[in-house]
């Protein structure tokens, strides 16, 4: 069902939802539970079988996600997620209970095995753990197995180095972990300072966190310096895997001295991202730090049989068994149909596309070379107008006003599977918004199902019932 576009200007707009508000009251006289626990009645929404399947069909053609276009979030890597994942997923043999012994569950234990030895080869990891559910609860993961490393070694170590352009995780994740959290300035090219960094490290260094490329888009050109300075002063270096996606076939974390990373695989192996559900964020080691991984571990026992076992020095559970099966198996699937091949090609094309489209657009791109993404400015337009102003343009924006080293940044990583044609409808959209008067910027966007809502209510006191709707209430209101 399509609405004309012309009534969303009204002040009172069409709420499909009020039409679907319809709800039967049931009453209950007895029950087998304490007094304390039961109510008298309960009301509940009652649609009509047709009325639900429109309402979800409504919303669904409401909500732009990346089977509706391009999605360039920049430093997300919004991949397109291949059905043939969702299928296998769904396979009746993947459904099997964690609990079941060792010997009844060869199959999806050879899967895991598997996938840690391949994530090793592709991250140069000696060792892989799969059981983290995010990549932040990977970078949590990382630093637990740091600290034990260093404990054991009979170091006492407080400090976490952290580039000012790191994802905001990284320094979340590193005060979690009990660290104390160093920022380190940028240099002027957008990469570590050299300078800072020698001038941070220490004897209370633990690590330093770093993406490779940056959240720049730039690949860091010293990086063996880097690591090695780190490494001089007894520290660890960590990857963020949120740029993998950049490298896969073309060079590896480990080789450039890294001891340990977390892969997002929502990010670089395409399995769902966001939206609240089940994640996975597998954690590589060197293999020094392998008896400090999570328990319970899989490993190959005599070459045709597959176990779970506790690492000698584990940190313990970090999250339930092995990890979310599932989104794990989608990885397997995943990497499995591409191979080596199709893992560089994508790759390849990730910074291709990126590099086209930075050519392309009507914007400023003060920093370079980049790879996968790029971080464009609006100069003296507010980025976040200009996103909602790429709405009404039938695209989804990028990320805006991050990071903060580049004024009224616009963060665009387009990936690999969008074609020309596609990214030539993005360049129409950054160049039409761009180009925009200041009214038409400031009231944006004028054609979508919602209009401005207040952002912070919304985020604070969200209505998360149907019954939070008045019957005629606005589409603007949060």
């Amino acid at each position: 069902m399509r609405y004309d576009q012309a009534r969303w200007a009204d002040e009172d707009r069409y709420e499909p939802l009020l039409i679907e508000k319809r709800s039967e009251t049931v009453e209950i006289d007895d029950a087998p539970l304490p007094e304390e626990l039961t109510r008298d009645e309960l009301t509940m929404a009652a649609p009509a079988e047709p009325e639900l399947a429109r309402h979800y069909t409504r919303l669904s053609q409401e909500t732009y996600g990346v089977d509706s276009g391009p999605f360039p979030l920049g430093s997300c890597t919004m991949k397109y997620n291949p059905a043939l994942l969702e299928r296998v997923a769904s396979d009746e043999n993947a459904a099997v209970h964690p609990d079941r012994p060792d010997e009844s569950v060869q199959g999806t234990l050879e899967v895991m095995a598997t996938l840690q030895e391949w994530l090793g080869r592709i991250g140069g990891m000696d060792a892989v753990t799969l059981q983290p559910p995010a990549g932040a609860a990977g970078e949590y993961t990382g630093l637990l197995i740091t600290r034990a490393y260093h404990e054991q070694r009979g170091e006492d170590r407080t400090e976490v180095v952290v580039p000012d352009s790191a994802h905001g995780t990284n320094f979340a994740s590193a005060a979690m972990a009990g660290f104390d959290v160093v920022e380190l300035p940028s240099g002027d090219d957008g990469r570590v300072n050299l300078e800072a960094l020698e001038a941070a490290v220490g004897e209370e260094t633990a690590a330093l966190m770093l993406t490779n490329p940056n959240t720049l888009g730039l690949f860091e050109r010293d990086i063996e310096t880097v690591t090695e300075v780190v490494h001089d002063a007894g520290g660890l270096v960590y990857y963020d895997g949120a740029n993998l996606n950049a490298l896969l076939g073309q060079a590896r974390p480990g080789d450039m001295g890294f001891d340990v990373m977390h892969y997002n695989v929502h990010k670089t192996f395409a399995t769902p991202h966001g939206g609240g559900g089940p994640g996975a964020g597998p954690v590589g080691v060197r293999e020094d730090l392998a008896p400090y991984l999570p328990a319970p571990h899989v490993r190959e026992t005599d070459g045709s049989t597959y176990e779970r076992y506790e690492p000698a020095h584990s940190i313990g559970k970090v999250h339930g068994f092995e990890g979310n099966w599932l989104v794990l198996l989608k990885t397997y699937a995943y990497i499995r149909r591409l191979g080596d091949e199709g893992l560089a090609d994508a790759s390849a094309k990730a910074v291709l596309n990126a590099n086209y489209l930075a050519e392309r657009i009507d914007f400023e791109v003060p920093y370079g070379p980049f790879h996968h993404e790029f971080v464009a400015s609006a100069g003296d337009r507010d980025a976040a107008d200009v996103a909602k102003h790429m709405l009404d343009h039938g695209v989804h924006p990028p990320t805006t006003k991050w990071p903060e080293l580049v004024e009224e940044a616009l963060m665009v990583e387009p990936t690999e599977a969008e074609s020309r044609e596609t990214l030539d409808l993005l360049v129409a959209a950054f160049d039409a918004a761009g180009d925009a008067d200041a009214d038409a910027l400031e009231s944006a966007p004028h054609r979508t199902t919602a209009s401005r809502i207040d952002q912070v209510a919304a985020a604070r006191s969200p209505r998360l019932s149907w019954r939070a709707l008045d019957d005629g209430g606005s589409r603007t209101d949060p």
